[in-house]
This record gives structure tokens, sequence and C-alpha cells, in this order.
């Protein structure tokens, strides 16, 4: 089943619940940023295409679309990314210009926008900046964008959990992304993923948009270092043979 629901002040969560997934299921949620420029930050699998388009089409016309964006290349991440450049023709792939030079130049229909390290995009009444995240949570080109606006960093697989839950929480998080990583080990741990993690905590973003599972509203400076701090220990635990 997918529903669509607003997060934070013209962004909606569209989510769609799939059973047999680790032990409750699992959420794949895309983040649709309602702007003069719309903006999409995930595709979702290029089989769900139509499931998410019914949703757009709910609050916009999918042909406005002008941004296609996601954390990583991972079928979940962008997976109907050409479909979505068919379907609306202004629309243009946005992300790392490592992620460009690897594999969007030549994966993508057409041409991708590179974006610097803190580049910002101003979507007109929106403004997302990119913050490259190599290897957190995985993957070379991996990066999130945080919206200034409205506070909401679109953080891609970090906080991952499993379930169907509420659309937003204020519930802590850091414990369920615990439980997911005992299950699905999806993490790297590298000697800067806490470290990566607490340059993101500076941002002090009010809503963490998260990929798989709810979005959390509050303290999101705290949860992300509790986060990193979690990792660390992992990492420390590894090293020394004992996790």
């Amino acid at each position: 089943m997918t529903r669509t629901d607003e997060i934070a002040d013209g962004i909606y969560r569209i989510s769609t619940h799939v059973p047999g997934i680790g032990p409750t299921g699992f959420t794949f949620n895309q983040f649709l940023v309602d702007a003069e420029q719309p903006l999409l930050f995930h595709t979702g699998h290029r089989s769900m295409f139509p499931l998410v388009t019914e949703q757009i089409e709910r609050i916009m016309p999918v042909s406005r679309l002008r941004w296609i964006t996601f954390g990583h290349i991972e079928s979940d991440e962008c997976g109907s990314m050409n479909e979505f450049l068919a379907a609306a023709p202004e629309a243009q792939v946005a992300h790392g210009e490592l992620g460009c030079m690897v594999s969007l130049n030549e994966m993508a229909d057409r041409p991708p926008r590179p974006l610097a390290d803190g580049e910002v995009l101003d979507l007109g009444g929106k403004r997302v900046r990119h913050l490259d995240t190599p290897h957190v949570p995985h993957g070379w080109e991996a990066r999130v964008l945080y919206e200034e606006t409205t506070g909401v960093l679109f953080c891609g697989d970090l906080f991952t959990h499993v379930g169907d839950g509420p659309a937003v929480t204020e519930d802590d998080l850091v414990d369920h992304a615990e439980q997911a990583e005992d299950i699905f080990r999806a993490t790297c741990l590298t000697p800067t993923t806490g470290a990566t993690l607490r340059k993101l905590a500076e941002l002090q973003p009010g809503t963490l948009a998260v990929m798989h599972g709810s979005s959390f509203a509050g303290d999101g400076r705290s949860a992300l270092l509790r986060l990193a701090d979690g990792y660390d220990a992992r990492l420390t635990a590894a090293l020394a043979g004992t996790g």
C-alpha cells in the first residue's frame, strides 16, 4: 500500500510498505519538494514507478518535476530515474560530481547536473544543499540533501528501521536503527563514519527524512550524534574482534 503525508511545509513523504522484508516489513520512501522547481528525492524501484507517480499526481502534475535526486546509486533510490525523465520533459538528474562521473553520465538518459560539495539548488521557495558523505551509509558517491528553509535533512538510508510506523514520529529512532543494523549490516564502518555524522549534526536539522521507516521530528542534532557514537562503538568492537 502506498500513501502520502506532508512531513514539513511543502515536503511530502510517499511511502510504500512491503511485507516480507525483515521481521515486520520494510518501507520504501520518496520525498517530493513542492516549489517553483519541484524536486524528487529518491525515485523508488522501477516497478514502483506507477505507484509513485499516482501519488505525485495528487499533488501536482509529474510533468512539472524539475530535479530528480537520490542519495546514492541503488535500485530503490534511482531505479525509475529514466522513467521520470521521460515523464517530465524539463527534469534533470542532480547528483554529486563523483556520482555523475562514475555512473550517471552513462546511466541517465539526459546529462545529469553535477553538484559540488556544499552547492545549493535554489528551487524558488525552497533551497536544497548538496553534501557529500562518501561511504555513509554506503556507496562511494553517497550524499544527502538539506532543505534550508524547513530544516529537513534528506538522510537517505541513515536511521533505516523496519516496520510500517507513522509518517513522522517524535520517538527515538536510534535504537530502532541499531536493531535494523543488526539485521541487515548495511552500513560501512570506517574511521570517517562517525565524523561524517557529527558534521551533519552541526546543521541541527528539525526533521530527518528517512528512506526506510518513519521520519523524525525533533532534535536531529542529538539523534545524529547518538548514531555516530553507535557506529564508532561497532567499529571499535569489530577491530577488537568482539563485534
